[in-house]
């Protein structure tokens, strides 16, 4: 096993190819933003800019987004992304997302997709507390290890839930926020997709380590697993071309509010 920097850095060129994003939750960020005139706001743990790209569609030019993430080789395919869509607001910042190098209270929101759970939460929620304006937003889209756990992958590929141990459950994020006095949750939103794909793509993805936690496998564990995971799908779906599933995710809408208020 090798370290998920050196999986991030292996997989940047063709991530986007691999990786479903959605829409959906930007929808939601967009009715939550639209008061505001201007928005200045980070993406952490951006990757390669497949939702930066999604953010600046929805929110248009009052948009000005700083691109963060630890992995200089995703930063490099997001600058290309982003100029092949013609898009100049935004300012690409190489960190970690417990160390943010932004101003104190100076941004209107932060939004990370499908990436806190490879964070140091409190770090990073403390982080964001500090650089978030009185009434900021903090958006948080991620999935449970209880919803992962009824994915395509939880159901019928080997190990997979016992390998990602990484994820949080919704209570366990309640929890953590809690200890971050300004910040409060105020609502929770959930989406549910409805998934179709072929053997032979969902095979492809797994070789690619489309998802980090086939980076916790061992070169044996994982050549077993990606041999009955095909298995179980000839077993349980008639039609290989088209494989149906669904996945589930979830959305906090967190803010900062002015003052820290005890929690009971």
């Amino acid at each position: 096993m090798k370290s998920i920097h050196h999986h991030f850095s292996r997989i940047a060129r063709k991530y986007r190819i691999l990786r479903t994003t959605d829409l959906e939750p930007i929808l939601c960020i967009k009715k939550e933003l639209q008061k505001l005139p201007k928005i200045k706001a980070a993406d952490v743990g951006c990757g390669g800019g497949r939702y930066a790209v999604k953010l600046f569609q929805c929110l248009g030019d009052r948009l000005y987004l700083h691109c963060i993430d630890d992995n200089s080789k995703m930063l490099k395919q997001l600058d290309g992304y982003l100029a092949q869509h013609e898009i100049k607001n935004f300012q690409i910042r190489e960190a970690s997302a417990e160390d943010l190098p932004i101003e104190d209270d100076s941004l209107d929101c932060i939004f990370t997709f499908n990436a806190v759970h490879h964070f140091k939460l409190l770090g990073f929620l403390e982080e964001a507390s500090r650089v978030l304006k009185n009434n900021g937003y903090l958006f948080v889209y991620t999935r449970s290890r209880s919803q992962n756990s009824e994915n395509i992958w939880g159901k019928y590929f080997p190990l997979f839930n016992q390998k990602e141990t990484r994820l949080y459950e919704l209570n366990e994020l309640k929890e953590i926020l809690r200890k971050i006095s300004k910040l409060k949750i105020q609502s929770v939103e959930y989406f549910k997709y409805k998934r179709v794909s072929s053997l032979d793509w969902l095979v492809e993805q797994a070789q690619n380590h489309h998802y980090s936690t086939f980076n916790l496998y061992t070169e044996e564990e994982f050549a077993r697993s990606l041999d009955k995971f095909k298995q179980n799908l000839q077993l349980h779906f008639k039609d290989l071309k088209n494989i149906k599933w669904f996945d589930e995710n979830i959305l906090l809408v967190v803010r900062k509010q002015k003052r820290g208020k005890r929690r009971m």
